[in-house]
């Protein structure tokens, strides 16, 4: 870890202190570069830190001891998610955008990209991004894991379906649901190499609308042991994904009960049950006044198109 005073000679640019003392901060994988700024140039503290917990330590101690009250760094894909847990609880962090900060006239280059921000942070022309508290982040984990988790099994079940009909098995033609009961049944007997279509038919609900010369047909394929083997990788891996979902399913139910008032509220609203209502506290969390007005709620939200429009020319 090494320490040094910075001095820029380049051209200035003045803004008026609003922050006592700042700290400015850049984040890489497994590089941080602190600046410590108090609205004097010449006193401007540069340290490097490494990305484990115990340097990460370091630097909040640092911090702590030199008054830093404000804290500023650029949201760098997911490398700021640690330096800000081990920080949230001692400073006001303010986490930016980095494309914000190329809007603020002056001077940003990676070298001095630290001290920069410190400049800005101290001057109060830092927009801070909206970062939920922590037990609504992990609620957004938790919630958009599972939603990871529901893709894979759309894409699993559409596979099964492919495997099925490249073996001219039309069982998506002759049933509304692949994954009912009745065509389980009959993709398992197909998976064993049971083939007879007598007996494939046994499992042919009386609900089924289909015809059953047709369905007789759609069952007039051929599967090769491979083929078998293959499907039934992918129903294994189908039932997995499904166990996760239940898993999650009670994490998920344990981490919303501190919510269940605004979770009932949200539910209230037509339209919205109780999986929306979830999924909309992960992402927003419960207290609205983190947003000043509901217009800038609906544009963080992306709700609310731009006007691209200058001398009254429209620009796509």
């Amino acid at each position: 870890m090494g320490t040094t005073a910075n001095k820029d000679n380049s051209k200035q640019v003045s803004f008026e202190q609003l922050i006592s003392c700042g700290c400015g901060i850049d984040v890489h994988e497994n590089l941080i570069v602190a600046s410590i700024n108090n609205g004097d140039d010449r006193t401007i503290e540069t340290r490097h830190f490494d990305a484990y917990t115990s340097s990460l330590t370091e630097l909040r101690d640092w911090c702590k001891s030199q008054g830093v009250t404000h804290i500023a760094m650029e949201s760098t894909g997911i490398y700021w998610v640690p330096v800000f847990n081990i920080l949230e609880d001692d400073f006001e962090i303010v986490l930016v955008n980095a494309r914000h900060v190329k809007g603020v006239p002056g001077h940003k280059t990676d070298k001095k990209d630290s001290v920069w921000l410190s400049k800005l942070l101290i001057s109060g022309l830092l927009k801070s991004s909206f970062i939920p508290p922590q037990d609504i982040r992990t609620l957004r984990d938790l919630v958009r894991y599972k939603d990871k988790v529901i893709a894979t099994i759309a894409a699993e079940k559409n596979r099964e379906i492919k495997l099925l009909e490249s073996c001219n098995f039309k069982l998506s033609t002759v049933f509304n649901d692949v994954f009912g009961v009745s065509a389980q049944k009959i993709i398992e007997d197909l998976i064993d190499g049971k083939t007879d279509i007598d007996s494939l038919m046994l499992h042919v609900h009386k609900k089924v609308k289909a015809d059953r010369e047709d369905i007789r047909k759609a069952l007039m394929g051929k599967m090769t042991p491979t083929m078998r083997s293959l499907l039934r990788t992918v129903q294994k891996n189908i039932r997995n994904q499904e166990n996760i979902i239940s898993d999650l399913d009670v994490l998920i139910e344990e981490q919303i009960q501190k919510y269940k008032v605004e979770l009932d509220l949200l539910q209230s609203i037509p339209g919205v049950g109780r999986d929306t209502a979830i999924k909309l506290i992960s992402e927003i969390g419960v207290d609205m006044s983190k947003f000043e007005t509901d217009q800038h709620f609906s544009s963080w939200a992306g709700m609310s198109p731009g006007n691209n429009e200058s001398a009254g020319k429209k620009k796509v």
